[in-house]
């Protein structure tokens, strides 16, 4: 019994905290299209920086560096 009062409480909770909750204004169609470009910036990030891990020639991790600098570059602009 205890544990469908505990998870009653629980619900409750988070019912209620759902309710505070301001809505936020619904985003702009550029800052939409900024916030993906921001995730995708994000994303090559960490592929390139696995991919630099891996790397094993001197030539592809002298170009993934590069690579990383330029996307750097253009999420710090963001």
């Amino acid at each position: 019994m205890a544990r469908g009062f505990e998870s009653k409480s629980v619900e409750s909770q988070q019912a209620d905290a759902q309710d505070t909750r301001q809505p936020k204004p619904p985003l702009t169609a550029d800052e939409r299209n900024r916030m993906s470009r921001k995730v995708s910036l994000q994303l090559a990030l960490a592929q390139t920086e696995s991919e630099l891990q891996a790397a094993c020639r001197a030539g592809h991790r002298d170009m993934l560096r590069l690579k990383l600098d330029a996307l750097k570059a253009e999420l710090g602009s963001l």
